[in-house]
């Protein structure tokens, strides 16, 4: 029987400037171990500002984030407990998480470091390149040395190796050449499967999420406007944006394409749908 590893309840964050925005408008989510949940919807819909509340880099003004049942703490001058540090995060420009001083090798032994503090075991920095395709021989290398798509391997390396209970990906593979995007992300939901780990994984691109996620849930300003199981909501999508977001996938043999939305249904409209009435289980 699975646990959950994540639930949040009820979550709100807003941004303070010359005026108020909500950017995540009172959202529920849950992940349980082994489970992959896609949050998917188009740029700007409060997706990566979800994901950073979850880790702790954006402090909610509403709401509860809950990790192995206990409340995640915010990020900050104070260390967080040790037990955190099974929460990781893949982000979507590597460049902006790879120190571009210390060797990938280091960088990937600091992720093996925290999985030790917790008494768990971690394979060598070696190890985790092979796992994530890439040359083992390449441990001593700088990230300058690697292609945009190579550093996003080595982020995900350096993530896994911290051996988490739970991975957040904010678009990891939207900067990948197409080739290598359907790998990646298998490669990750594979990897998520032998750890036992759960992912969310976030990404618009909903033929990659079709391969990978177990359930997919639909966010439309700030808000979960349908959720279920991934075959379910593509088989028989309830609201009208997701049958919006489904229909604008290319098909190359002209198959298969799900009608558009009607046109009555205004967009404005969509976000007042209570997303509750929408979920699925």
């Amino acid at each position: 029987m699975t646990s959950s590893v994540l639930s949040v309840s009820d979550l709100v964050v807003e941004y303070h400037g010359r005026q108020i925005v909500r950017a995540v408008d009172g959202i529920d989510l849950e992940i349980s171990d082994g489970e992959v949940l896609a949050l998917v919807g188009e740029s700007g819909c409060g997706k990566s500002t979800t994901a950073r509340a979850i880790v702790g880099m954006e402090r909610p003004q509403r709401g509860e984030i809950a990790f192995r049942g206990e409340p995640v703490p915010p990020l900050g001058l104070r260390r967080r407990p040790v037990e955190f540090t099974a929460m990781q995060m893949v982000f979507q420009d590597p460049n902006s998480s790879l120190n571009p001083r210390q060797r990938i090798g280091e960088q990937i032994n600091d992720g093996a470091r925290a999985a030790r503090l917790r008494g768990e075991t971690s394979p060598a920095p070696a190890q985790w390149l092979s796992a994530v395709g890439l040359d083992p021989a390449m441990v001593d290398r700088y990230p300058h040395q690697f292609s945009g798509g190579q550093r996003q391997r080595i982020a995900i390396a350096r993530a896994l190796a911290a051996r988490p209970d739970l991975l957040v990906a904010d678009e990891p593979i939207s900067a990948l050449d197409a080739s290598s995007q359907a790998s990646v992300a298998s490669m990750m939901r594979q990897l998520c499967l032998e750890t036992g780990a759960g992912m969310l994984f976030i990404s618009h691109d909903l033929s990659v999420v079709r391969i990978m996620a177990d359930r997919v849930a639909v966010m439309y300003r700030g808000k979960i406007v349908e959720s279920g199981p991934t075959a379910l909501v593509w088989s028989d999508p309830v609201h009208p944006y997701t049958r919006a977001l489904l229909a604008a996938i290319p098909h190359p043999d002209g198959e298969g394409k799900l009608p558009a939305a009607p046109e009555s249904e205004a967009p404005a409209q969509w976000a007042s749908v209570v997303p509750g009435a929408l979920g699925r289980s």
